[in-house]
């Protein structure tokens, strides 16, 4: 009886060793999958930045024209549609962002005069893994940010003065009176135009 103990113990050390690599082998793939899965993470991480940051250098400017022509209201509806001159190019910032987040803009457009899609591709790839082809494999991604209005143009009464200029009725329930004479408290880019990411979905490819 002894002996058959023995010899069954030998049997099973073979089936145990193949049972433990196989755990192994499954430990190092599900391992694999999880460092594909964060680098994905990264680069959607970085796509949102990125976008955001261009479109939110647009804002910028569009506020900044807005200021620049407080007192000639026939430009501001333009501007709030997007179209103010001497704006300039801001998918810079893109750039920018991406790199400070360890990736590269691959594609850079406008989207209209009030949105941005960007689509950015990580510098680091997957690494070493049981998974062929992982190591060199990068992640991409692609995300699309837009710019909102948050203010209405009230024209002034038929009877006011031809000085008189408009007033802003913004979502935030704030109203902007503007007194041309006195212009030193004027709304932030932040009161004027909202900036966030675009459904998701939009950005399937």
């Amino acid at each position: 009886m002894r002996l058959r103990r023995y010899g069954d113990s030998g049997q099973a050390f073979p089936i145990y060793i193949t049972v433990v690599g196989g755990l192994l082998f499954l430990a190092f793939a599900y391992f694999a999958v999880g460092q594909a899965a964060a680098n994905r993470n990264g680069a959607q991480t970085a796509a949102d930045a990125a976008a955001l940051a261009a479109a939110q250098d647009r804002r910028d400017q569009l506020a900044g024209a807005w200021v620049k022509d407080v007192l000639d209201p026939t430009k501001w509806p333009g501007i709030f549609e997007g179209n103010a001159e001497g704006i300039q190019p801001s998918c810079w910032r893109a750039h920018e962002l991406a790199a400070q987040n360890d990736a590269q803009v691959r594609r850079c457009e406008p989207e209209g005069p009030l949105g941005f899609t960007v689509k950015v591709e990580t510098n680091k790839s997957v690494g070493e893994s049981v998974v062929p082809g992982t190591a060199e494999q990068k992640s991409d991604a692609t995300a699309t940010a837009v710019i909102e209005s948050l203010c209405e143009v009230d024209p002034p009464a038929e009877d006011a003065g031809p000085d008189v200029l408009p007033q802003l009725s913004c979502e935030d329930g704030e109203d902007w009176e503007l007194d041309p004479d006195d212009l030193d408290v004027l709304p932030e880019p932040e009161d004027l135009f909202d900036v966030h990411l675009a459904d998701p979905q939009a950005n399937d490819e």
